[in-house]
């Protein structure tokens, strides 16, 4: 346990130390007039589609002989950003009149790519003193939004900066297209172009350090906060209810239990054991696949730790608007360093149930979550690959990754799990296990074992899917989303929420006297991400506009991963939970 401890805060100094906050190549953001400031074209693609994204260049615009690309740290790869020196330059508070920058002819070939773009509704995104500005390509208009062949498009030919600026700092940049200055694209003809641009500069009081506030004031908007707070206290009122409601029934329950099981000495033979009492001795026989559940638990509580450090540095500001790359830099490292703990506890628990293989613990532990991440992720970035993606990792971040996982993920969960192996902690069994079970009585369809995830997944589900939407909207959307403090209550409350019912349907388990409520209490834990999963689905195709292949790939791909290592996390909760719970039950009784 001290060994993980000390790997936490080792992950702590070297998050600080890695996750550095993004600026362009003047650190300090300030500049004399006439200096150059960083100027970055990042990626282009279709503005429903935030996986679909492609180099700047891809795009036939009047590109350099020799592109300049800027170095990226691991997240900004992982993000799909692929920055290039764009064609543009504006230096510090220098006025530009409308100005040539490229005269080209298209060839059919490079209209119809243009025309493809503006149609798909293409978006470019560009940094400028590491601010992150938009414009799309161009316009057209169709009376048949779903019958696109008879649009007029327009190509837009002339872009307009507008900068504003305090003393030496640069506060905001926008981008405007002017509809009157564009190019007909409808007729598939050679079109000859003249690329051109224009700069204003403004001088403004904003301070520096709210330069970015903009980019988050959608999240703080008055009518988002309330239906942000109404999903938090409607999810806490149902918090209280459920957990006053279940506390006030099994403690009734329980104490009748505790009268009936506790009788007087005369009157023992004439009472016959029923109920959950009636199987102690079986209630903590150790649970079938014991390798598989433990290995599950090791990498469950490891998520559980990412989860938790990712909220602290959320808090924390790190995660701040478009600090490129922050967020998957910090879950590559966490996840690295916290194999440690998930080594530990897997090989701990593996032999506190009397396991004997720990070579099979930690291979099951180390590939529980990340073996179907692997193969998910190959067949996403071969996808990737086919379309010329940014979404495709280069050769050199696979090796980095691959690295990472060799050299720190791979020997921390080994030193964890020697560690979890020699703690020697036994069972805390407070009831001696029967050498023959008992046989389990048939019960009703409500009982089993799918009805049961149903009804436990579906009231954490409740609790949180209103702020599900806007995380969905932020991650797979071009929303931003800044109200951690939200986030974070929603969380304790799905923690809290997870828990209860989980010991709830324990509890009823073991009164129809079915003693298998290892593995039951982990399923009904973790059946809140099949809940989440299936909100995918209805969120893909009722609350957004994606569509193609590769995008439609990447969102289920990618989602299943999420909600199975939901699944994961939360079924640890629930038995962690029902461990608790059955113990203390147990030891208030007399068991002979």
């Amino acid at each position: 346990m001290e060994k993980s401890m000390a790997c936490l805060v080792g992950a702590i100094v070297i998050l600080w130390c890695c996750i550095s906050h993004v600026t362009s190549d003047a650190s300090d953001h300030r500049y004399m007039k006439g200096d150059s400031v960083p100027f970055y074209a990042n990626k282009v693609g279709p503005f429903h589609n935030p996986s679909e994204t492609y180099r700047y260049f891809d795009l036939p615009f009047c590109s350099p002989a020799n592109v300049e690309e800027k170095r990226e740290d691991l997240g900004e790869v992982l993000n799909g950003d692929r920055l290039v020196a764009a064609p543009y330059k504006l230096d510090f508070q220098i006025d530009i009149e409308p100005e040539s920058y490229c005269k080209k002819r298209l060839t059919i070939k490079e209209v119809a790519q243009f025309r493809h773009a503006v149609l798909k509704d293409y978006f470019y995104q560009m940094y400028y003193d590491d601010l992150p500005i938009w414009g799309f390509l161009g316009k057209f208009d169709s009376e048949d939004k779903d019958d696109q062949s008879g649009a007029i498009v327009h190509l837009f030919k002339h872009v307009h900066f507008e900068i504003l600026y305090n003393k030496d700092r640069i506060i905001d940049v926008f981008i405007r297209n002017d509809p009157q200055a564009v190019v007909d694209l409808t007729e598939n003809k050679e079109v000859e172009v003249d690329f051109t641009y224009s700069a204003k500069w403004v001088e403004t009081d904003t301070p520096f350090e709210k330069r970015l506030e903009k980019y988050s004031q959608t999240s703080s908007l008055s009518h988002n906060l309330e239906i942000h707070w109404f999903s938090v206290i409607n999810s806490c009122v149902t918090v209280l209810l459920l957990t006053g409601f279940l506390a006030i029934i099994l403690m009734r329950v329980l104490k009748n239990d505790f009268v009936k099981f506790t009788p007087d000495e005369e009157a023992i033979d004439d009472q016959e054991e029923s109920g959950w009492k009636y199987i102690h001795g079986d209630v903590f026989r150790y649970p079938r696949f014991k390798s598989l559940f433990a290995a599950a638990l090791g990498t469950g509580t490891q998520l559980f730790t990412l989860t938790i450090f990712i909220f602290m540095l959320a808090l924390v500001g790190v995660f701040y608007p478009y600090n490129r790359g922050a967020l998957f830099t910090a879950l590559v490292i966490i996840y690295a360093l916290t194999s440690g703990i998930a080594g530990y506890y897997a090989a701990s628990f593996y032999y506190m149930i009397e396991g004997k293989n720990w070579v099979k613990i930690l291979v099951l532990t180390g590939s529980l979550f990340s073996g179907p991440l692997f193969f998910t992720f190959c067949f996403l970035n071969t996808v990737a690959l086919a379309y010329n993606a940014t979404a495709a990792l280069p050769l050199g971040t696979i090796v980095v990754i691959f690295l990472i996982w060799t050299l720190v993920t791979s020997p921390l969960l080994v030193l964890g799990g020697i560690a979890g192996k020699n703690s020697q902690s036994g069972f805390q069994a407070p009831c001696r296990t029967n050498k023959y079970p008992r046989e389990i009585p048939q019960v009703p369809w409500y009982r089993t074992t799918l009805a049961q995830m149903a009804m436990a997944g579906f009231l954490p589900f409740s609790a949180i899917y209103i702020e599900l939407y806007y995380i969905f909207a932020s991650v797979w959307g071009h929303q931003i989303y800044t109200i951690y403090s939200i986030l974070f209550i929603v969380f304790i409350i799905l923690l809290i929420v997870t828990a209860f019912v989980t010991v709830a349907l324990t509890y009823f388990q073991l009164a129809t006297e079915d003693h298998e409520w290892w593995w039951r209490s982990f399923l009904c834990g973790g059946s809140t991400g099949l809940f989440i999963y299936g909100y995918c689905l209805y969120y893909y195709y009722a609350r957004s506009d994606m569509s193609g292949f590769m995008q439609t790939t990447f969102f289920f791909g990618y989602m299943a991963c999420i909600c199975y290592g939901f699944f994961l996390m939360l079924g640890t909760v629930g038995f962690r939970a029902a461990l608790i719970f059955v113990r203390h039950i147990y030891l208030s009784i007399k068991c002979e």
